[in-house]
């Protein structure tokens, strides 16, 4: 399995309607693309008040890495994150991604 985590800092002006409403449309892409199996994604919780910044993620596991290219590809994921960058402090500069395979050695 493949879990992609995406860690984000949204400029001051995003509200939280709209940080909710674009992780919707990103959990509905599980409806579209085989593989997908969840979506999750809010606020830190951490305690520890390490984010540097990066107060929103969310997470999506994959039932492998052809699945999650099959999510890469897709034109609403194109489409969903080209939103995303678009309320991030600094566009991309406000992205972390990065990709771990789950229960297997790396």
């Amino acid at each position: 399995m493949i879990r992609h985590i995406v860690l984000t800092k949204f400029k001051a002006e995003v509200t939280k309607a709209e940080i909710d409403s674009l992780f919707a449309k990103l959990a509905d892409l599980k409806s579209h693309i085989p593989g997908m199996r969840g979506f999750d994604g809010g606020v830190s919780v951490s305690p520890e008040g390490l984010e540097q910044g990066f107060r929103h993620g969310f997470s999506i596991d994959f039932d492998d890495a052809a699945a999650r290219d099959a999510y890469l590809k897709h034109p609403e994921h194109k489409a969903l994150g080209g939103q995303l960058v678009g309320l991030l402090e600094g566009g991309v500069a406000g992205l972390v991604v990065f990709d771990l395979v789950v229960g297997a050695s790396a």
